[in-house]
């Protein structure tokens, strides 16, 4: 997969929502919290096809773009390569980090227990 740009992430965010969905209304999801004009919008659509992470199907005089990857894939690449650029590849640290800065929740602790817990039964001898 290709590097997509923050501007083409909030890009595949919205069609992550809801798609297939012309370009129009890409602009106005965008439009809610960006100034972006509508040419703008159409080139990061255009490069995003490029990249072939979306894909789009004419109807009438419209095209419906929709995402050709996973949200929870491009999550989990993105991830990998965060903590393998920035840790080693280790995740400990990174939780480290958060639980010293106190940037965990108690829900956040919850819930990491429960992977634990999952994968620790899982990989049992």
């Amino acid at each position: 997969m290709k590097e997509i740009s923050n501007a083409e992430l909030n890009v595949l965010n919205v069609l992550w929502q809801k798609s297939p969905i012309s370009a129009s209304e890409v602009v106005a999801q965008l439009s809610k919290n960006n100034d972006w004009h509508e040419k703008t919008v159409k080139t990061l659509l255009n490069r995003l096809v490029k990249k072939q992470a979306i894909g789009f199907e004419k109807q009438g005089r419209s095209y419906l773009y929709y995402p050709l990857i996973a949200q929870s894939d491009y999550q989990l690449k993105e991830s990998e390569s965060f903590i393998e650029r920035l840790f080693s590849g280790r995740v400990a640290p990174l939780v480290a980090g958060f639980a010293r800065e106190n940037k965990l929740s108690a829900k956040d602790v919850e819930e990491l227990q429960q992977l634990i817990d999952t994968w620790q039964e899982e990989n049992k001898s």
